[in-house]
């Protein structure tokens, strides 16, 4: 039986990124995306066909589920539970930009809103449900050791680095550290390990905007690795706690920014 992994924001980026790196390991996947519309399910559709071709022995469905919205949690985690019957993974994915970057002494609460409800509320308590549902999991023996259920949180190196332009993601990008902390310390008597990783500089259609600031400020020595990110090299990251590399380790960062983070002189 393959283990079941449940990625949010599946369908592209660093989320796809995952997905394909996951199903060449042979793990069975629910790969979220949250705007019920044909063109998203196109593109959902399509990772699950990619994700299929690098897992010749796996099963890979698509939900659509928005992540703020409490009923759509809930649905989620059902359908995981019907389709798969468990869940060893949890991938927190899912996160939107500003609509619109905004200096912080004119920014919106109606952007701030929608940004922490997607951002901070949505993975907050998808954890929790995912949570207690593999604490249940490991009380039946439906978790056979060593490779006990864990989660893990993509943030970002927004976390710690300020841009007065998007304040909003920053705070939301910071909140998903703690709840890494959080979680890791309150569900490491169960055996949960949990794990944030932060992406830094990583090409997507995210950054496709800024695309042209960041890659002069690559070629100009901002990252000492001197070249954007893949979301592979996100996927391969989730990957190696997904095998269970880290079993001493919980509540850790694990940085994927092209050595951003270090301080040089």
């Amino acid at each position: 039986m393959n283990c079941v992994a449940l990625i949010t924001g599946a369908s592209r980026g660093i989320g796809r990124g995952i997905a394909l790196e996951l199903a060449t390991l042979g793990w069975d996947l629910v790969l979220d995306y949250a705007v019920n519309s044909s063109a998203a399910e196109k593109t959902a559709a399509e990772c699950v066909s990619l994700a299929r071709e690098r897992g010749k022995t796996i099963r890979a469905e698509i939900y659509q589920a928005d992540i703020a919205s409490n009923s759509d949690r809930k649905r989620l985690i059902e359908f995981t539970r019907t389709t798969f019957g468990r869940l060893d993974l949890l991938v927190n994915n899912a996160g939107v930009a500003p609509l619109v970057r905004a200096d912080i002494l004119e920014a919106t609460e109606e952007s701030y809103d929608r940004l922490f409800n997607i951002n901070v509320k949505g993975p907050y308590f998808l954890t929790q449900l995912a949570a207690n549902w593999m604490i249940k999991q490991l009380k039946t023996g439906a978790s056979p050791l060593p490779f006990r259920p864990k989660i893990i949180t993509i943030s970002s190196i927004s976390a710690y680095t300020a841009s007065v332009n998007r304040g909003d993601y920053c705070m939301a990008k910071a909140a998903l550290s703690m709840l890494t902390s959080l979680y890791a310390a309150r569900l490491a008597e169960y055996g949960i390990n949990v794990y944030e990783i932060r992406p830094g500089l990583i090409a997507t259609d995210m950054t496709e905007s800024v695309k042209e600031k960041y890659a002069q400020l690559i070629k100009d020595g901002l990252t000492p690795i001197n070249r954007w990110g893949t979301p592979e090299d996100v996927g391969k990251a989730v990957a190696a706690i997904a095998e269970n590399l880290f079993p001493y380790s919980t509540g850790e960062v694990l940085n994927v920014d092209g050595g951003f983070h270090l301080r040089r002189l």
